[in-house]
């Protein structure tokens, strides 16, 4: 271990901050979209793709408004959020691997937004990265935590993956938006609590 440069420091906690509100804003936008979704449309947690609040999927896609607006912007900005957090995370920690995997999250999330369900096979393409990098992000990280926190990251990254790759096993008793959450949520709670971690980190971290 040794001492941040003070560059480092800021850039951390820069990047810590981002991490947060990009995890923050992705679940206050779920919760809004699914808020002002119409009560005519069926919109459930176990049926229904988060994805499903910007576009259902073709050929018959539905997109309602303000929920459509409301999640594309929300994934576009988040992704963003992630973009610009994971370069200020590898200015002070120099991870490429970090950098790859959280940067990948980042465009996938910003993907997603940019082309909702009803477009294929971009969202398909862009959603698939998302939740591999995500699972992958959070496994990852525990290289970059000096804290019990990394093993909760683990954790969540395992429980992740493992609902993305068990997905079908998993549909007849959660739904297909069920398991999806499984998968997608850990992220959101990681790219919070990771973000809290970073912004937070003392004078010190580990020396790759």
């Amino acid at each position: 271990m040794h001492k941040f440069k003070s560059s480092n420091k800021f850039n951390t906690t820069l990047s810590g901050l981002l991490f947060f509100l990009a995890g923050a804003a992705i679940l206050m936008g779920i919760i809004t979209g699914e808020a002002f979704y119409p009560p005519e449309y069926t919109y459930t947690t176990s049926e229904s793709m988060i994805s499903d609040l910007g576009a259902t999927e073709p050929p018959h896609s539905i997109i309602t408004q303000p929920s459509a607006s409301i999640f594309n912007l929300t994934m576009i900005i988040s992704g963003i959020l992630v973009l610009v957090a994971t370069y200020f995370l590898f200015q002070a920690y120099n991870d490429k691997i970090a950098a790859i995997l959280m940067g990948l999250l980042g465009l996938g999330a910003f993907g997603v937004g940019l082309f909702p369900g009803n477009i294929n096979p971009q969202h398909p393409l862009f959603a698939i990265t998302t939740f591999i990098c995500g699972g992958l992000s959070l496994i990852y990280s525990y290289r970059l935590i000096n804290s019990p926190l990394k093993y909760i990251s683990i954790v969540l990254g395992v429980v992740s993956l493992f609902f993305l790759f068990t997905a079908n096993f998993f549909i007849p008793l959660l739904g297909a938006g069920g398991v999806e959450r499984w998968v997608a949520y850990p992220v959101v709670i990681w790219l919070m609590g990771f973000g809290g971690y970073l912004s937070g980190v003392s004078s010190e971290k580990i020396d790759k």
